[in-house]
């Protein structure tokens, strides 16, 4: 009797088991690359973020090298001298160089999830910690920054 009790328990075990390993998780439809505490101006980070919004990963890192050899500047507002091309805009490369490597990490948590064709659906740069230089003269600059991709339309038509 008592052997009968526990060769059921084991069996009820293995059932248990065997349908956990059958459940599979949802495939994730987004991509996401956070960057924490960057050395960047706030101000460069948004304005650039408003510039890749929308576009596909290997475009935006395109536009963005772009920028790097001055053929293309970054749209920006406020008091901000005018460049050929546009109306206004500059070349923040320190900010740019940062986010070609979100942006190529990016890439690849992309092409690990399996999504095709990512396009960047969200770009968001805020501010953050400012901690002091030595002796207290001057702050560092900070900004936080958040990208996501996910799977463009056009392929789901």
């Amino acid at each position: 009797m008592v052997e009968e009790k526990k060769e059921e328990k084991i069996e009820e075990k293995k059932v248990v088991v065997e349908t956990k390993k059958k459940e599979e998780k949802p495939k994730k439809e987004e991509a996401t690359v956070k960057g924490y505490d960057l050395d960047i101006s706030t101000k460069h980070a948004v304005a650039i973020c408003d510039f890749i919004r929308g576009k596909s990963i290997e475009t935006a890192i395109n536009h963005l090298e772009d920028v790097l050899t001055h053929k293309r500047a970054v749209p920006m507002n406020l008091e901000v001298p005018h460049r050929k091309g546009i109306e206004r805009g500059r070349y923040p490369a320190k900010a740019t160089k940062t986010i070609i490597k979100l942006l190529k990490s990016l890439n690849s948590n992309a092409s690990i999830l399996e999504i095709e064709d990512p396009m960047i659906t969200f770009a968001k740069a805020d501010k953050a910690a400012r901690p002091y230089r030595r002796w207290g003269s001057k702050r560092f600059k900070r900004s936080h920054i958040v990208i996501i991709a996910k799977k463009s339309k056009e392929n789901k038509k």
